[in-house]
């Protein structure tokens, strides 16, 4: 056999490896998964945390009008009374438990003009948050004269679980989620706060 059949011969064997190779499926399946894996793997995280994250957002937000709304139920309180905010809180956070907690409970006066100040305020640590008389912050559809208000807040801190832990900075990692609620005085012109 001469060079150029030796030639011919070795490129019709070239070919033909080719063709079988290009005609083999037998490990397209595995490439194409490990292709798409990572980013479905990423999908599945991310859904995962979004859904954690509205659960706790939600159960802030549930916080901050449930104690708005007990409070309101009653025409005198004591700190021992909003003491037992702490346990209405971690009931609702049931199974989670809130980290960071900040809860702040304010009685609102607003006067003949409408203007809102300070009757009492409280927070979980047994403080004065606010000054009594010092004006407050409340929405212009609830500036009804001569009127009492509870003013509910509620901070919690929630950690990302698993989303990039050493590609995200810690700052982006914590969220801080806040709620705060007003209601109205169900019982009487006022509550009073002894000890407050």
């Amino acid at each position: 056999m001469g060079p150029k059949a030796r030639r011919r011969l070795s490129s019709l064997l070239l070919f033909d490896r080719l063709g079988r190779l290009r005609d083999d499926v037998r490990g397209i399946g595995g490439v194409e998964f490990a292709l798409i894996a990572p980013l479905l793997l990423s999908l599945y995280i991310t859904s995962f945390e979004l859904t954690i994250g509205l659960s706790v957002s939600k159960r802030v937000t549930r916080t901050a009008s449930t104690i708005a709304d007990l409070v309101t139920q009653s025409s005198t309180v004591t700190p021992s009374d909003l003491q037992q905010m702490i346990n209405v809180t971690n009931g609702i956070f049931t199974p989670y438990s809130p980290k960071d907690l900040s809860l702040k409970i304010t009685g609102v006066t607003l006067d003949t003009s409408g203007n809102p100040t300070v009757a009492w305020s409280w927070a979980q640590n047994g403080s004065r948050p606010y000054t009594n008389g010092s004006a407050v912050n409340v929405p212009t559809d609830m500036r009804s004269a001569s009127t009492f208000l509870v003013r509910a807040e509620v901070s919690v801190t929630h950690q990302l679980l698993m989303f990039m832990p050493g590609i995200m900075p810690a700052s982006l990692q914590t969220m801080t989620l806040r709620r705060e609620f007003y209601y109205r005085q169900r019982v009487g012109s006022a509550i009073t706060c002894n000890g407050c």
